[in-house]
């Protein structure tokens, strides 16, 4: 148990070591954001990805992901109905992909590279949700830990 937690350990500190400040939006003096929940998320993300291994579609990945998150008896919704208001009215609805515990979304990604549209679509997602932390999970990278980012409003 221990090696498997030291393991999740030295996987987060190496996607936090890759994130830019600009995309974490803490200083290295603060606390991260959600540190054990990102852990949890992270460790969920790799399992599944491990076991489908790359080249499912994003909903395989999505099912795969809400199940895995269940069995650690992590509270999940996924495609969740969200709002998007202009000057107080509603003026259309989006689905976020995952929201885990009601702190974190999850944008699900099956492609070659994240661009920079999936991180403001997040943006859009945590602005319209009042929700402060979203993970980008990119199901496509060869190596599941480098195709995850953390963005923090």
């Amino acid at each position: 148990m221990s090696a498997t937690r030291s393991k999740a350990d030295r996987t987060f500190a190496a996607i936090a070591a890759s994130l830019s400040d600009s995309e974490q939006r803490v200083s290295s003096s603060s606390p991260i954001l959600y540190k054990e929940l990102s852990y949890a998320i992270t460790g969920a993300a790799i399992e599944v990805h491990r076991y489908l291994g790359p080249g499912q579609l994003e909903s395989t990945y999505e099912r795969a992901l809400v199940k895995e998150l269940t069995y650690r008896g992590i509270q999940v919704q996924n495609q969740v109905p969200v709002t998007a208001n202009y000057k107080g009215e509603a003026v259309g609805e989006f689905y976020a992909d995952v929201i885990v515990d009601q702190k974190v979304i999850l944008q699900l990604k099956c492609v070659d590279r994240v661009l920079s549209v999936h991180r403001s679509q997040l943006l859009s997602y945590l602005r319209a949700t009042g929700l402060r932390l979203g993970l980008i999970i990119n199901f496509g990278a060869p190596i599941i830990w480098k195709g995850m980012s953390r963005v923090v409003l």
